[in-house]
């Protein structure tokens, strides 16, 4: 049986690393309860009551029955936490981003090759949704032929009354490329079959009216297949309306040689209810599909990598070539801005 530990509580997304690997057979030896963020802590002990709560990360760090390190705390500090576990011989699963730095990231990488420890990240967009599944699987068996363009859409509703400090200093979050944009480059890479890709175009900007001005709020990214040439554009963004039912109106466009899909992963506005709605469009026309059946793998196969040392759930090499490419668009864009703002001066 694999066991779990917790350090890192500062994003709700940790609810469904926990779950997930729960409904994966796995067992919680607890969680350090420490955090940015009390709504975080709140909603663990809510869902998860009968999880202990630790004050000392070495509690879980030292343990040795304890095979997995599961963080989802301030992006800026999950490199830190990985390396730490799996120099005390556990393997890790993040929440994304991974890293914030190009440093951090060679580091990371080198402390997998010292310790042979699995390094895992959550890219959620794609790995826990169904629709996202039933794409996967429909263009493997050739529903429209030969990928050659992904469009990506992620807008985020903001709750600023209620984000922690640290969601708008740069240094913490890592840019809005580095922070959201990862999941649409994720789904790139895999969709269009693509071992790694170029950044053709990276930007980010600042709209919003009661934000800080350096907080990015806008991003976007052009990529080209190494390999294959195929092309994907990502939006992300921050303007997610109050009016809509749920955190944003994440969408996935795949344009194929024989066909296309179209997902619509949280909502289908005034439309069917519920979630993952996919559209598949083809040689014989256009039909709608329910894929809130469609079964999620993820946390299955990362169980089984952890008892068989493989990388069945996400490989070494794809989660560190979408953090390079997440750094690389970041940097772009960064650049590209402040040649603008000299320009203006």
């Amino acid at each position: 049986m694999i066991r779990f530990g917790v350090i890192g509580i500062d994003h709700r997304h940790v609810f469904h690393l926990i779950e997930g690997l729960l409904r994966a057979g796995a067992t919680c030896a607890g969680y350090l309860s420490s955090t940015t963020d009390p709504r975080v802590l709140e909603g663990v002990r809510n869902r998860f009551p009968q999880l202990r709560e630790l004050r000392h990360a070495d509690e879980l760090l030292q343990d040795p029955a304890i095979d997995l390190i599961v963080t989802a705390g301030v992006p800026s500090e999950r490199a830190q936490i990985a390396m730490a576990a799996m120099r005390h011989g556990k393997d890790v699963l993040t929440d994304k981003p991974g890293v914030v730095s190009h440093a951090q990231l060679e580091q990371v990488r080198s402390t997998v090759r010292e310790t042979g420890r699995l390094f895992a990240i959550c890219f959620s967009e794609r790995m826990i949704v169904p629709s996202v599944a039933t794409a996967r699987r429909l263009i493997a068996d050739g529903a429209i032929g030969e990928v050659i363009q992904t469009l990506g859409l992620g807008p985020h509703r903001l709750n600023q009354a209620i984000r922690p400090a640290w969601f708008f200093d740069k240094s913490c979050y890592g840019g809005i490329l580095v922070d959201i944009a990862s999941h649409q480059i994720d789904q790139f890479l895999v969709l269009t079959g693509s071992r790694d890709a170029k950044v053709n175009h990276a930007g980010v900007a600042h709209f919003g009216k009661t934000t800080p001005e350096d907080f990015e709020d806008f991003g976007e990214i052009a990529l080209a297949s190494a390999s294959n040439g195929a092309r994907g554009y990502i939006r992300v963004d921050w303007f997610t309306p109050d009016g809509l039912p749920t955190w944003g109106d994440g969408r996935l466009f795949v344009a194929g040689t024989e066909g296309s899909i179209e997902i619509r992963k949280y909502v289908d506005i005034a439309g069917r209810e519920g979630t993952d709605h996919l559209f598949l469009c083809d040689r014989s026309g256009a039909r709608h599909l329910d894929c809130t059946h469609e079964p999620i793998t993820f946390f299955d196969q990362l169980v089984e990598d952890v008892k068989q040392r493989t990388q069945s759930a996400i490989s070494h090499e794809h989660a560190f070539t979408v953090c390079r490419l997440a750094l690389d668009a970041q940097a772009q864009a960064q650049a590209r801005a402040q040649a603008a703002s000299e320009r203006s001066r």
